[in-house]
């Protein structure tokens, strides 16, 4: 899972120690993400094909290219639906994708555009945060398509370790760049969901396959992050439906509704988990 997010009360408290950044003002990164969000790929690529032309040097804008690329297959192949990762068998199924060659074609372009972009900067100082973040989204981009698209599992695995290596160093700077806990937290989650078999030959430095860390690794995302919250509060609902709590997805999705109103995925799913919340009240159960 990329590095494939969401306040519930109960977890407030733990969120909030990351002592949020304010927020930041828009930039052209912001409004193309926000494009994204909403569903508008068009819009979304038209905003950074011009910021590449202004700004060609900036390994960033490419790395969002692909993520670009990235959210558009995802929508194509409904791989974002919660359906999709409720069902393992979908998620691990390889005869059910058919990826398009142009889209996989110009994501990779663009990733690798990022390595050597962001690769260049670092060399010349080794603290730069853009150029870190741009390899981190580079990696994560390329792990999800991998992973959920090519369902080339081994791959993926190396693919992860090494966003987790540039996720981590993004974590030790002072402020941290709080972004950078989506990606530990999907590996907690997915590690957290192996059966014993796999997490015998499955391993990650500091990963423990915490599901309770992986929520509060993504809550981390929510409360400090700046460009992946959405992507954060996606997941973790899909994490919450998975989990059987249908009453905190529905939390994050109406939130998620409210900031993106464009993108018709998010208010199916809103609906789906309405429905469910729906029928645990009636039953008079309670949430796990």
């Amino acid at each position: 899972m990329m590095n494939l997010v969401c306040i519930s009360t109960w977890l407030l408290a733990a969120a909030t120690t990351a002592h949020a950044v304010p927020a930041p003002s828009s930039t052209a990164i912001d409004l193309a993400l926000n494009r994204m969000y909403n569903y508008d790929f068009a819009g979304a690529h038209a905003i950074l094909d011009q910021e590449v032309r202004t700004h060609p040097e900036d390994a960033l804008i490419y790395a969002v290219r692909g993520a670009a690329y990235l959210f558009s297959e995802f929508d194509r192949l409904k791989i974002l639906e919660s359906e999709f990762f409720e069902d393992d068998d979908a998620v691990t199924d390889k005869k059910r994708l058919k990826p398009d060659p142009a889209a996989r074609s110009e994501l990779f372009k663009m990733t690798a555009e990022a390595r050597k972009r962001a690769s260049a900067r670092l060399a010349a100082n080794a603290n730069d945060l853009n150029a870190m973040f741009a390899l981190c989204t580079a990696a994560g981009v390329d792990t999800d398509y991998v992973s959920l698209v090519e369902k080339k599992y081994f791959r993926a695995y190396s693919l992860s370790k090494e966003s987790q290596r540039y996720a981590r160093k993004l974590l030790a700077m002072k402020p941290p760049f709080y972004d950078a806990y989506l990606t530990l937290g999907a590996v907690e989650y997915v590690v957290g969901s192996m059966n014993f078999f796999f997490r015998l030959f499955i391993r990650f430095d500091e990963i423990k396959g915490s599901k309770q860390k992986a929520i509060d690794n993504l809550n981390q995302v929510i409360a400090g992050g700046r460009y992946f919250r959405p992507y954060a509060k996606i997941l973790l609902s899909a994490i919450y439906l998975r989990e059987k709590q249908p009453q905190r997805a529905l939390v994050l999705l109406r939130e998620l509704e409210r900031d993106f109103p464009e993108n018709s995925l998010i208010r199916r799913e809103a609906k789906r988990a309405a429905e469910k919340a729906g029928r645990i009240i009636k039953s008079g159960k309670q949430e796990d």
